[in-house]
């Protein structure tokens, strides 16, 4: 279960929030207008939900460094917010538009939680318009490339689900999930869930 903290400037922002972001996934642990309210519960927190961005740098200066917590900030305008997040050294972080749904305020979460960047589809394409972003993610074409199995259990990982989850969802075993898992970190060359995810992130096998 990912732990997620809200810090929005209204009440009826704060229960938006609490709303979207209660799921069979992910618990909100507490929210508050401003930094000081969560402080003290540092530790009990994996996911900081930030839906003001002047709070956001404040946010930082008590987060930064710290490997065991990520940001997600809500934005209409992602330079100045992936500036900063890119500078705090977080476990991971993400940005996603002021008027996103449920699902995809709930998948930046559990990707930020599992250590990945979420960006905008419009600064990703920025960034992929880059030649030398390009070459440093080597996007090599796969030996052998994954089955269709393979890709669900794969977009399951990037959300954050277990394996016994996984099992549940498409109705299969977990020793069978438990294959597939093995199977994909051998064609992405692949060390950990993590690992995967990020691979098959920058390879288009999946999207966040």
């Amino acid at each position: 279960m990912i732990r997620v903290f809200i810090i929005a400037p209204t009440p009826m922002m704060r229960a938006g929030l609490h709303a979207m972001l209660t799921t069979a996934d992910l618990e909100v642990v507490g929210e508050a207008t401003a930094l000081n309210g969560f402080v003290e519960e540092l530790s009990a927190i994996d996911v900081i939900v930030v839906a003001d961005e002047k709070q956001l740098e404040e946010v930082g200066r008590v987060v930064m460094g710290s490997r065991s917590v990520a940001i997600v900030v809500l934005s209409d305008s992602d330079e100045r917010p992936i500036s900063m997040l890119r500078a705090f050294s977080l476990r991971g972080w993400g940005v996603v538009p002021l008027d996103a749904p449920a699902t995809q305020l709930e998948a930046a979460v559990i990707a930020a939680a599992e250590g990945l960047i979420v960006l905008p589809s419009m600064a990703a394409e920025r960034a992929l318009a880059h030649r030398s972003v390009i070459e440093a993610m080597n996007l090599d074409s796969l030996d052998e490339p994954l089955t269709g199995r393979e890709r669900e259990v794969l977009e399951m990982l990037s959300r954050g689900l277990s394996n016994k989850l996984i099992a549940r969802r498409l109705s299969i075993s977990e020793h069978t999930v438990k294959f597939h898992v093995s199977s994909i970190y051998t064609k992405l060359g692949a060390s950990s869930r993590t690992d995967a995810v990020s691979r098959g992130v920058r390879r288009g096998l999946i999207t966040l």
